[in-house]
C-alpha cells in the first residue's frame, strides 16, 4: 500500500460564500438586511463545484484573438471559453453590473458590493461586470444617450455577440482610456475627435490598455476641438456594420487572465459626445470612482477567499499530533490574516454605503484612502494566505497561485498606489471639506478605545507638515486608512477583532508580517469567524 491517500484536507466546496459575519453585519447595518436572501441565495452557488470548476476553466482557457475570417476579412472576434460565458451571465442575472440604477432603493448599493464580493469564483470577468456598473453615472451626463442605452446598459440578460448595440436584448460597457504615451496622465493622450455635420465625431488613434474588448459600447477620451472628451464609442453601428476600432493584440498578463485586455486603434471610428467638450476627465471620473470602488471590494473579497482556504486547510491538516489550527504560531498567522480581512469588509460595505447616502464629501477623500490601502495590502496577504498550505498552496491545483497573481492588480487598476495616494492630497487640497467629513467618520468612535484615540491625534498633527506631505504621502493615507478601519471596527466589529485590530495596527505592538499580533488577544474567536462552516 505505497497510495494510500490520509491527512489530506477535503475540498472546499459546498459552502455559503455569504455565511461571512463581517459581510452580514455591514449589510444590514448599512441598509440591504432586505437582500440577505438572494445574497446567501448567491454564496451557495458561488460555493458550489461547479461554480469554482467554471472559474477554473475560464481562466485555464482565456480568450483569443481572430483579427480575420477564413477569407481575409477584418473581423476583430474575442473567442471565450464557454465557462466565462457562463459566469458573466450568472453575475448580469443577479443584477451585478447594474440592478442599483435599475431599482435605487435604499441600500441597493450596498446589496449589490455585498453580491460583487461573494460572486468570487473567477476574477477576471469581474472588470467588465465593473465597468458597466460604472458606466450608467457618467452616460448620465449625455441624457439623451442614457434614455437609450440605459436601459440595456442595466438589464440582465446577458446577450454576447456583434450586433447593433440597440437591437440587443442587453449590453456591456468598457473604458478606453489609457495612451502608451501617457498611463496615468490621461491629459496627455493623442487620439483625435473630428466633429461631423451630424453630430457625431469620427476618432484616430491608439489606446494601449483596453478592457474587455467585446463589450458592446465603450467610454473612452479623446482630443476634441474644445480639448479632452469623452465619448461613447459601439463595437457596432446602427447599420450593422463594424465600427472600425481594430483590436491589434491581447496582453499577456500575469494574472486575471480569463479577461481579454488588448490595444487597440482607431481607424475613423464613429463616436458620441458624452458631456461638453473639453470636460472629458470630469465627466468619466464618475465613472473611475466606481470602477475605484470595486477594486476594493475585488481585494477584500480576495483577502475573504484566502484567509478561508488557509482556515479551512488549517482545521483538517494534522502535524505534529494537533491540527495546525491548534499550534499557537498558526493560530497567531490566521487571526492576523482575518483581522486584515474584517478590517477590509467593513470599510467596503460602509464606502457602498456612502454611494447609497449621497455622503459625496465623505466618499470623496474616503475612497481614495480605501482603494490605496486595501489594494496594497492584497498581495502580502496572499502570499501568506497560500503559505498556510505550505507546498500544496504553491501547486496550481490549490487555486493559491491564481489567487496571488491576481492580487496585484487592484492596485495598478484605476491609479497605482503612487497616483492613489496623491488623489488622497488632491481632494484635501481642492474640496477640504472632505478633511472634516473624514474626521466627523473617525471620530464617531471617540473615547472608545485609548490607541486608536492617540492614532487619530497622530495622524492629525502629521496633517501640518504641508512642505513634507507629497513626499509622505503613502505613510499619510496609509495611517488614515487604518484609523478610518479602526474606528468602524471599535464601533461595529466584533470585540475581540477590534481589540486585536487596535494592539497591532494602531498601538503598534505588530511585526513586519502577518503572524505578529501580540499576546492576550481572543485568536480562537477570530479564527472561528473565518472558518468555513460545511453546506
Amino acid at each position: 500500500m505505497t497510495h494510500e491517500v490520509f491527512n489530506q484536507v477535503p475540498p472546499l466546496v459546498d459552502h455559503d460564500l455569504a455565511d461571512d459575519p463581517a459581510l452580514l453585519d455591514g449589510l444590514h447595518r448599512e441598509g440591504a438586511g432586505w437582500a440577505a436572501e438572494e445574497l446567501h441565495a448567491l454564496g451557495r452557488l458561488a460555493g458550489t463545484s461547479e461554480a469554482q470548476e467554471h472559474g477554473r476553466l475560464a481562466n485555464e482557457y482565456p480568450p483569443v484573438l481572430r483579427t480575420h475570417d477564413r477569407y481575409g476579412h477584418r473581423v476583430d472576434e474575442v473567442e471565450f471559453h464557454p465557462s466565462w460565458h457562463h459566469l458573466m451571465r450568472t453575475a448580469v442575472e443577479h443584477g451585478l453590473h447594474g440592478r442599483p440604477w435599475r431599482d435605487p432603493r435604499p441600500g441597493a448599493h450596498v446589496a449589490r458590493a455585498a453580491k460583487f464580493y461573494t460572486w468570487r469564483v473567477d476574477a477576471g470577468h469581474g472588470c467588465p461586470v465593473s465597468m458597466t456598473y460604472a458606466s450608467v453615472p457618467a452616460l448620465r451626463q449625455q441624457p439623451d444617450l442614457a434614455a437609450r442605452y440605459e436601459p440595456l446598459l442595466t438589464s440582465e440578460e446577458y446577450d454576447f455577440g456583434l450586433r447593433a448595440p440597440l437591437g440587443k436584448r442587453g449590453l456591456i460597457a468598457g473604458m478606453s482610456m489609457t495612451e502608451k504615451q501617457g498611463g496615468s496622465d490621461v491629459r496627455a493622450n493623442t487620439t483625435s475627435a473630428a466633429p461631423r455635420p451630424d453630430g457625431t465625431y469620427l476618432l484616430v488613434g491608439h489606446k494601449w490598455f483596453t478592457s474587455a474588448p467585446m463589450s458592446d459600447v465603450f467610454l473612452t477620451l479623446a482630443q476634441a476641438p474644445g480639448g479632452l472628451t469623452c465619448f461613447l464609442v459601439p463595437r457596432v453601428l446602427p447599420d450593422g456594420t463594424l465600427n472600425p476600432l481594430q483590436i491589434m493584440r491581447l496582453k499577456d498578463k500575469l494574472g486575471n487572465r480569463s479577461n481579454a485586455s488588448s490595444e487597440i486603434e482607431y481607424h475613423g471610428a464613429h463616436a458620441w459626445r458624452v458631456g461638453d467638450e473639453g470636460r472629458g476627465v470630469r465627466t468619466i471620473i464618475e465613472m473611475v470612482n466606481m470602477t475605484r470602488l470595486d477594486c476594493l471590494i475585488g481585494a477584500a473579497a480576495g483577502m475573504r477567499q484566502g484567509v478561508t482556504v488557509a482556515a479551512h486547510h488549517a482545521a483538517h491538516r494534522t502535524t505534529f499530533g494537533r491540527t495546525l489550527n491548534e499550534h499557537p504560531l498558526m493560530q497567531n498567522v490566521l487571526a492576523d490574516l482575518a483581522v486584515e480581512s474584517e478590517a477590509a469588509t467593513a470599510l467596503m460595505m460602509r464606502l457602498a454605503g456612502a454611494v447609497d447616502r449621497g455622503e459625496t464629501e465623505f466618499k470623496r477623500l474616503s475612497l481614495a484612502v480605501g482603494k490605496y490601502w486595501v489594494t496594497k495590502r492584497w498581495p502580502s496577504h496572499a502570499a501568506e494566505s497560500l503559505e498556510c498550505l505550505g507546498g500544496n498552496g504553491y501547486a496550481e491545483d490549490s487555486g493559491m497561485p491564481r489567487l496571488f497573481r491576481e492580487s496585484p492588480l487592484n492596485s495598478i487598476w484605476e491609479g497605482s498606489g503612487n497616483v492613489a495616494a496623491l488623489d488622497v492630497l488632491r481632494a484635501m487640497l481642492k474640496e477640504p471639506n472632505s478633511v472634516p467629513a473624514f474626521f466627523a467618520e473617525v471620530e464617531r468612535a471617540s473615547g472608545a478605545d485609548s490607541r486608536l484615540d492617540a492614532a487619530v491625534r497622530q495622524i492629525k498633527d502629521s496633517l501640518t507638515d504641508a512642505a513634507t506631505l507629497e513626499l509622505r504621502a503613502r505613510r499619510v493615507v496609509e495611517r488614515l486608512a487604518l484609523v478610518l478601519q479602526g474606528s468602524l471596527l471599535v464601533r461595529h466589529g466584533h470585540p475581540a477583532v477590534a481589540d486585536a485590530f487596535c494592539a497591532s495596527r494602531l498601538g503598534g505592538d505588530w511585526g513586519a508580517a502577518f503572524g505578529t499580533l501580540p499576546p492576550g488577544l481572543d485568536l480562537a474567536t477570530i479564527i472561528e469567524r473565518a472558518t468555513p462552516k460545511a453546506g
